[in-house]
């Protein structure tokens, strides 16, 4: 068990049971569990297996980040109030990042707040989106733009679930452990750039996953709200979200992991050039994800674009300029860098040639 804001993290080899133990003492009445068309057909029917659980009452939204929107909360919302959500309601939010942040907002808003309880079913969801306690929903073009800082009563991770997981949405979810071991220490970046995230151990990677948890659930603790360290996980998002946003706009969606992996070579070499952070672990990180991660077209030309989405970025504190977590070397962070655009611009083309377009 992981403590996250004096909230629990279980790591759980039997579903059903521990979830049941966590929910104790609640009648059904008072249960609502949100899924997607997905994780309703693989994952709902091992949750509702036995106990409390087999009675809640069940909402399904559809899967893609493009429904992470105000009028799915709306919807949910007003499936809560229609089939007696109280405040004393708890909703279960089973499914990948889109469910858990999608979720967790709703809860923090429904009734001025209900609890909820996360049941991350994706890589990436189980190391990032379900622990931290961030909630929020995509607006006006830009992800993430409106939620809260409030955590789950509990987070339950199931690794079983990565059994069925397709290769793409395992390496979506392993950025962010990349990120987290940059953050930590060399040994762990350099175990992580060994791991065969393409023909994977799956009971190294739960043991992988259980040190990435950790590592940001320390970070959280330390810093709840995002005034200080805990803006060390931005590290590689601001490039990286700048890609994942022009690909929606551009009709070339990408997964989040995906655009997180390719920000972490510009934001790399940011900290290389601007802090000094080791060549050999900047060519070493750079390496593994060229080798696992292929390629997201861009151009000289799409670069006042994507520079435009950064400049939009939620994190910058002063119009016009661009906020950055970089780093000095592994574990050392240096948060609320202002890079100019020349150097951005420079990151784009090392992105590129690092990746051979």
């Amino acid at each position: 068990m992981i403590l996250e804001n004096n909230k629990s993290v279980i790591f759980s080899t039997q579903l059903a049971s521990d979830v049941n133990a966590l929910l104790q003492g609640v009648s059904s009445e008072r249960l609502f569990i949100l899924t997607d068309t997905q994780t309703k057909h693989h994952c709902l029917p091992l949750l509702q297996s036995n106990g409390a659980l087999r009675n809640a009452k069940v909402y399904t939204m559809p899967c893609g980040d493009e429904h992470k929107n105000i009028e799915t909360v709306v919807n949910i919302w007003k499936f809560l109030g229609e089939n007696g959500g109280t405040r004393h309601a708890i909703l279960i939010n089973l499914g990948g990042g889109v469910v858990t942040d999608l979720g967790g907002f709703v809860a923090n808003t429904f009734k001025r707040g209900i609890r909820f309880i996360n049941i991350p079913t994706t890589l990436l969801s189980m190391v990032d989106a379900a622990v931290g306690g961030k909630t929020g929903i995509n607006f006006n073009g830009l992800k993430n733009e409106i939620g809260v800082i409030h955590p789950a009563q509990n987070v339950v991770i199931y690794p079983d679930f990565l059994r069925s997981l397709d290769t793409q949405n395992i390496l979506s979810g392993y950025a962010e452990m990349l990120k987290h071991g940059l953050l930590s220490s060399h040994e762990e970046i350099k175990k992580l750039n060994r791991f065969n995230a393409l023909l994977p151990d799956y009971t190294l990677l739960a043991s992988l996953i259980t040190t990435s948890v950790a590592i940001k659930a320390d970070i959280v603790a330390q810093d709840p709200t995002e005034k200080g360290i805990r803006k060390a996980l931005n590290l590689g998002h601001t490039i990286g979200h700048a890609f994942e946003s022009y690909s929606h706009a551009t009709n070339r969606p990408i997964l989040h992991g995906y655009a997180v992996a390719w920000g972490l070579i510009g934001e790399l070499y940011l900290s290389h050039k601007l802090q000094g952070f080791p060549q050999d672990i900047l060519i070493e990180t750079v390496r593994f994800i060229k080798e696992n991660y292929g390629v997201f077209a861009i151009s000289c030309d799409d670069y006042p674009a994507l520079y435009q989405y950064m400049a939009h970025d939620k994190k910058n504190t002063t119009a016009g300029e661009v906020n950055f977590t970089l780093l000095k070397d592994v574990g050392n962070i240096v948060p609320n860098c202002i890079v100019e655009k020349e150097w951005i611009f420079q990151a784009l083309d090392f992105y590129r040639d690092s990746v051979g377009i």
